[in-house]
């Protein structure tokens, strides 16, 4: 099945540079005088509208390494996110279109592969562009730093979590959260419910990224509630005391480690209800992960995402519906995230022309699978500050309202 996606995309890449099909002469808006409360008047600058917004599409197809007599099962994969990322940005910018502006979309396969980078930037259409998306890993988001900047590009960093300060560019948007946010999201949950707060930090490198925003925030804001850490379940287990209610926070996405943590909280939480009472906190990462669905529900299990989709919501079911019309496939996770990407940004232009990043921060959006609401740093750019928390019930993981 997947290998007859791919086929079906290698036939119709002759056509990968799309435009939209909703064409629409948008005017200059003349600058407006509007009074304030204080009697003064601020000029507003005029709408500079397109007639038409160019939008690159960065993203690693590497059609040229795929035979599909030859392929493994994860390039395969690979090529199918590719694809399921584009035909999304697609159907999210051909809706976009709908508020009055014709887009040009220039689609590159940049193959995962910075001297394929190097060769698009000679690129004058790249350089024209009025956004680009992608690309989508982050050794190619540093790359392509330097580009963008000289040619004053904003640029979208669609499915990195890494965090804004590691490209330093200041028209960046990144759109994934990173580490710390999702630290602090938690830590701000567990700061306004809880009075005892225990870490389970192994202390890799990896499980510390995730463990020093949460301290550092909790000590901030925070700073009466009691914090404890410890290196394993066993060695909190000689320190439990009766009649507390503990927020437990397994710092650690290596499942290796995390499995027989969840397993030990889950027994001792069983066998001494009475006494204890545990809500479990696990790393972001276990969203993607397969744990034991029962002992994460008896535990109250919560993680934070920055991706959700709800299948109940009238406008997923639409969705759905007109993706699987399109492309006799179900959306992925990346069909999801390219749509919002798309109409989200497209609709910016649309509304707001050249300045459209003057309302970044000002336009908030509540997409399929998460919302958009950004705030900015003049060093690094734009970047995402929306996140949810999800919580095991029914087996099954649901938002907390």
């Amino acid at each position: 099945m997947t290998n007859f996606k791919v086929l079906n995309f290698l036939l119709l890449c002759s056509v990968l540079l799309a435009c939209s099909p909703k064409v629409r002469k948008a005017p200059i808006i003349p600058a407006k005088v509007i009074p304030k409360e204080n009697n003064s008047n601020v000029v507003v600058k005029p709408v500079v509208k397109f007639t038409e917004a160019a939008i690159a599409v960065l993203i690693p197809f590497k059609l040229n390494q795929l035979n599909l007599k030859t392929a493994t099962k994860a390039q395969v994969e690979r090529a199918d996110m590719a694809i399921d990322f584009y035909q999304g940005i697609k159907m999210g910018i051909d809706s976009a279109a709908s508020f009055g502006l014709n887009f040009k979309v220039n689609v590159y396969d940049t193959r995962d592969d910075n001297s394929q980078l190097l060769a698009l930037t000679k690129n004058e259409t790249l350089k024209n562009s009025n956004l680009i998306i992608g690309p989508v890993f982050p050794e190619g988001i540093k790359y392509l730093s330097n580009f963008a900047i000289s040619n004053d590009l904003p640029v979208v960093s669609p499915l990195s979590a890494s965090k804004p300060s590691e490209f330093n560019n200041p028209k960046l948007i990144s759109i994934v959260n990173h580490i710390d946010q999702h630290g602090e999201k938690i830590a701000t949950y567990i700061g306004a419910n809880y009075t005892t707060v225990v870490l389970i930090n192994p202390k890799k490198t990896e499980d510390e990224e995730f463990a020093t925003p949460i301290k550092l925030f909790l000590r901030k804001n925070y700073p009466s509630l009691l914090v404890q850490e410890f290196t394993s379940a066993y060695a909190f287990e000689t320190r439990m005391i009766k009649g507390k209610k503990y927020a437990i926070i397994i710092c650690s996405s290596d499942m290796s480690f995390v499995t027989p943590t969840i397993d030990k909280l889950a027994k001792i939480s069983k066998l001494k209800a009475n006494d204890y009472e545990f809500n479990l906190f696990g790393h972001p990462n276990w969203a993607k992960q397969n744990y034991n669905t029962e002992q994460l529900q008896s535990l109250h299990t919560i993680i934070s995402t920055s991706f959700f989709v709800n299948y109940k919501e009238t406008n997923v079911v639409n969705f759905v519906k007109k993706y699987r019309t399109n492309f006799n496939f179900e959306p992925s996770e990346y069909s999801f995230k390219g749509f919002d990407i798309g109409f989200y940004f497209g609709k910016l232009i649309a509304k707001h022309g050249a300045n459209y990043l003057d309302f970044l921060t000002k336009d908030k959006y509540k997409g399929l699978h998460n919302s958009f609401n950004f705030l900015y740093h003049p060093l690094y750019g734009y970047y995402n500050k929306e996140l949810m928390l999800l919580q095991y019930k029914n087996l099954t993981l649901n938002p907390i309202n």
